[in-house]
């Protein structure tokens, strides 16, 4: 028999990327991904990065190669998102850089060109104490990271930066049901605990997106198409919505069924340095939610 854990995602703002890489243009997805998601569960357990689908000899002393670690049963779990509330997309005009920013002396230590360059503010300096030294056009996006010759330190091949004009995307005002399937309700259990008691920072997609309220809801027996039907949409502030409205639901499915279409967002590793994903499939679903529905309780908006 397999179990259903129900999550709560919302927030004032949530951004879903489904390219990890940096780009003048920064979308959201209209939905959160399931990489996004496991990857919060993740950090809610207090995995490490460095943790692989199974086992290796490298891992620990006791480790049992071939044996499926935590991030491999949390990959392992079937998803499915439900849009209660899809929120408004929203658009951020965002620079970074080309201004002038006050000196510290550890930026001095780390980079000589940057003495270098205000050496003769220095030398004119009087006191005891560091003065005020700034640096014009010196501020920016780092590129060309590389190790300085003098102190060892990863500093930018650039001198100067011209300003970086950013256009970003986020979800306002969102709030999704997800669930994850599991054949194990302790598994599950805990995960939830864990969402409510997280040992790391959790965030929607973005570190300038936390979450709000409730995260962890319960754990109820079943598939996730019962578990979207029989629980009445997330209650939100201010809500003047149709109750008896249907959302789309995103379900996780095998290839093979009809309208099945595929998605790069199935964690392989969250290394920092070379994260990996591969391919699942989903079918969008309006789901029709029963006319007994459980009502939700106690929930932190």
């Amino acid at each position: 028999m397999t179990h259903v854990l129900l999550i709560r995602l919302a927030g004032p703002l949530q951004s879903w990327g489904t390219a990890s890489r940096f780009a003048a243009r920064r979308d959201s997805h209209s939905r959160p991904s399931k990489s996004a998601v496991i990857g919060m569960c993740a950090a809610a357990l207090g995995l490490p990065r460095s943790m692989g689908l199974e086992e290796s000899e490298q891992s620990t002393k006791t480790a049992q190669p071939g044996k499926t670690t935590v991030f491999g049963e949390l990959a392992r779990t079937v998803f499915a998102v439900r849009a209660d509330h899809p929120g408004i997309p929203v658009r951020d005009y965002h620079t970074v850089g080309a201004g002038s920013y006050p000196l510290r002396p550890r930026d001095l230590i780390t980079d000589h060109r940057r003495a270098a360059a205000v050496s003769a503010s220095l030398d004119a300096a009087t006191g005891d104490r560091f003065g005020h030294h700034t640096l014009s056009d010196w501020y920016g996006a780092p590129k060309k990271i590389a190790a300085d010759p003098h102190s060892g330190a990863l500093v930018s091949g650039e001198l100067t930066r011209s300003a970086l004009i950013t256009e970003r995307w986020y979800l306002a005002d969102a709030t999704f049901l997800v669930g994850l399937q599991h054949g194990s309700k302790e598994f599950l259990e805990t995960v939830r605990q864990a969402l409510e008691h997280p040992r790391r920072l959790l965030w929607l997609g973005r570190k300038a997106c936390p979450p709000s309220g409730t995260l962890g809801l319960r754990v109820v027996p079943g598939d996730l198409d019962t578990a979207f039907r029989t629980h009445r949409l997330l209650p939100v502030a201010h809500d003047d919505t149709d109750p008896t409205r249907r959302p789309w639901a995103w379900f996780q499915v095998p290839p093979s069924e009809r309208g099945a279409t595929p998605v790069q967002d199935q964690p392989v590793s969250f290394d920092a340095l070379r994260p990996e994903h591969t391919t699942r499939w989903e079918a969008r679903r309006r789901i029709t939610i029963d006319a007994g529905a459980a009502q939700w309780k106690d929930i932190i908006l």
